[in-house]
């Protein structure tokens, strides 16, 4: 893909895509078991900016989520929401078209769609150009047309929604098996095929970046998805946490006709240790008909509601 180094403004006019990136599919023999999480480089910030370029939200995590190969083609999708006063990253799988590769298309969803859950936002706008390609080295490039970056941002916010992008293009690499996972794996992001653009007006672009762990959310509910119906008797949950090993709460509450929600079950739960299943948990409840809230977080020790919790409104049919 060819680049001009000239240096872009984030404001400055799009234009139009000399070349179009081909995914390059890797031989099947690649095998893929997750996707991996490394701290850096990550992406760097305009000199006048405050903001730590790791963007960390202030929590320490001693782990990200990593996607592995699924049959499904759904395509993983990350979106922005806040808890305690910090702001992370959250997956949903989204039905996507499959008239584009798995990268481009989960990008074109996040950046178009609109979460499923309303706790979760996303500050890209729909691209006139998208493209994705893969290089034999892990990575990905991105080429993405200016006006996707039509929001203001503040620094701390932009770096968020950069990590979004490498979050969601990693993880559709992995989910669908174009990765090798015995590497390193980076994002490399073009802007109208230029490199050095300056992204929300506080990010510079065009060196390779990587997934930064902290900001990945501390808990999260994969299963069931906002808004799911589901099938009565034993209903199971799965979900995440960044603490592997760590005590979780739960609670459920079922919600009437008028909106009122009441208590209905409660317990805890531990994430999982072990690697093959590092802060995975997963619950089995017998729920009747009705329509529910779940509410997942961190055990403060303490008899409060938590940290960090991640809430869930799905029906049973």
């Amino acid at each position: 893909m060819p680049e001009t180094p000239a240096p872009r403004s984030a404001k400055g006019a799009a234009r139009p895509f000399r070349v179009r990136g081909v995914l390059a599919l890797f031989p099947a023999l690649l095998l893929l078991t997750g996707c991996i999480a490394d701290p850096g480089p990550e992406p760097t910030l305009s000199a006048n900016s405050t903001v730590a370029a790791s963007g960390s939200p202030g929590a320490a995590a001693t782990s990200a989520p990593l996607e592995t190969t699924q049959s499904s083609n759904k395509a993983p999708v990350y979106w922005i929401g806040r808890s305690n006063g910090n702001v992370y990253l959250y997956r949903e799988f989204r039905d996507v078209p499959e008239q584009e590769n798995p990268v481009t298309r989960a990008l074109r969803a996040m950046m178009s769609d609109k979460p499923l859950d309303p706790d979760y936002f996303t500050p890209w706008q729909s691209p006139t150009e998208l493209a994705t390609s893969i290089s034999g080295k892990n990575v990905i490039t991105v080429d993405v047309s200016a006006d996707a970056f039509n929001s203001n941002l503040d620094a701390d916010m932009a770096v968020r929604a950069i990590q979004q992008l490498i979050f969601t293009a990693t993880a559709a690499a992995a989910s669908s098996g174009l990765i090798d996972s015995g590497q390193q794996i980076q994002v490399r992001v073009l802007v109208d095929s230029h490199t050095d653009y300056l992204a929300f007006g506080h990010v510079q672009l065009g060196a390779p970046m990587s997934r930064a762990a902290g900001m990945v959310a501390p808990v999260w509910i994969i299963d069931p998805q906002e808004g799911t119906d589901v099938a009565g008797g034993s209903v199971k949950i799965t979900g995440r946490s960044t603490v592997p090993g760590g005590k979780l709460k739960w609670q459920i509450l079922r919600t009437a006709g008028n909106g009122d929600k009441t208590p209905y079950l409660t317990g805890e739960t531990t994430a999982g240790a072990d690697s093959a299943q590092s802060g995975l948990f997963t619950l089995a409840l017998s729920l009747s008909s009705g329509s529910y809230e779940l509410r997942v977080s961190q055990s403060d020790g303490g008899s409060g509601e938590g940290l960090n919790v991640d809430t869930r409104k799905f029906n049973v049919n």
